[in-house]
């Protein structure tokens, strides 16, 4: 019951905070047109057999004992293989580890232009407009501002390839977020509502200490959990807006935007935690997003698959980037979000 009331609580605020949305940016000075929705717009659907990088479903493990390794560090699994639950239903089971495609994301500068859902555009009229970039003589990105589209993707309960019901999310594809309509991340003093420690991160020194977590992310696979400001080699995760700064191309821009809405989401409520024995029977509250639980993976314009694909929070592209975004059609970025789930099974 106390679960149920909390969800309810969580779908109150987000409706709220849509309204709230749609109200200031109905009057904005920079409300979108349908001429700024419709330029250039490209995308497609994703393939849910050729698409995803399957190999990313892997370490597999029971307890601490990887049945599968695969080629990716793992995030830590609770040592015991067996575990107790309540809820829903009684039970004594296996607990298992293992990492599941769960949500899609666009990342774009054009307001209204749906990536995932082929490339389409659909303005309402109203909303943040276009989004814009300052490029440095020596083609750094001096700021660049991205719209963020988050979709329910619950691929693994669709095509049945775990069947233990108790831990696939039963939902069906959803349109979950927009953020044209979202003023706290259209504002990075707007933001600071939801993220108020903002202020002591916004300083060289916290950010040059993001230095470690980018040669971590990078040589282990983990990024350091207790530099929760950091997104490594991205950057910082604050302010959680679709603001960038001193970017270099268009990928690390965007993948920073990604891991920004992703931090953003666990603050709203509306993301919750599914790795550790705490989460092994539900997903639990989190409002400060567990960076080892969270791998990303460019779906369009380039389908990213390979070793190099379902990066670590924080991890470097310069071993990758180099012709996955190019430009009018490939602009627009796609990224498909693998979740690490501890579960009990049956």
């Amino acid at each position: 019951m106390i679960w149920n009331l909390a969800k309810l609580c969580v779908r109150s605020i987000a409706f709220v905070l849509l309204l709230l949305g749609i109200g200031l940016a109905s009057g904005a000075a920079v409300a979108a047109s349908p001429a700024d929705a419709t330029r250039h717009c490209a995308g497609r659907f994703v393939n849910p057999i050729t698409g995803p990088c399957w190999d990313c479903m892997f370490p597999l493990s029971v307890g601490g004992i990887p049945l599968f390794k695969g080629t990716r560090p793992d995030a830590p699994n609770p040592s015991s293989p067996i575990c107790f639950c309540g809820t829903p239903v009684p039970r004594v089971g296996l607990e298992v580890g293992y990492w599941e495609p769960h949500r899609l994301m666009d990342v774009t500068q054009k307001p209204f232009c749906f990536v995932n859902l082929g490339g389409v555009s659909i303005s309402p009229g109203i909303g943040y407009g276009q989004k814009t970039s300052v490029q440095n003589s020596d083609g750094r990105g001096d700021r660049t501002a991205y719209h963020v589209h988050y979709y329910v993707y619950p691929l693994l309960a669709w095509m049945e390839i775990l069947t233990d019901f108790v831990c696939m999310e039963q939902s069906s594809f959803d349109v979950a977020y927009i953020t044209e309509f979202d003023p706290l991340w259209n504002s990075d003093e707007l933001a600071a509502i939801i993220n108020p420690e903002v202020f002591l991160f916004s300083n060289p020194i916290a950010v040059m200490a993001c230095a470690a977590d980018c040669v971590a992310a990078t040589a282990t696979g983990r990024p350091i959990q207790q530099m929760f400001w950091c997104a490594g080699c991205q950057g910082s995760l604050y302010p959680m807006t679709g603001q960038v700064t001193g970017q270099y191309g268009a990928l690390p821009g965007a993948l920073q935007v990604a891991e920004r809405f992703t931090a953003k989401m666990h603050r709203e409520l509306l993301a919750f935690g599914t790795r550790g024995s705490l989460s092994l029977c539900a997903p639990i509250i989190q409002p400060t997003m567990d960076k080892l639980q969270y791998r990303y993976q460019e779906i369009y314009p380039v389908a990213h698959k390979g070793r190099l694909a379902c990066n670590a929070i924080g991890k470097s592209t310069v071993p990758y980037e180099a012709g996955k975004v190019y430009p009018v059609k490939g602009e627009d970025l796609g990224f498909l979000i693998w979740r690490k789930r501890n579960c009990c099974a049956l």
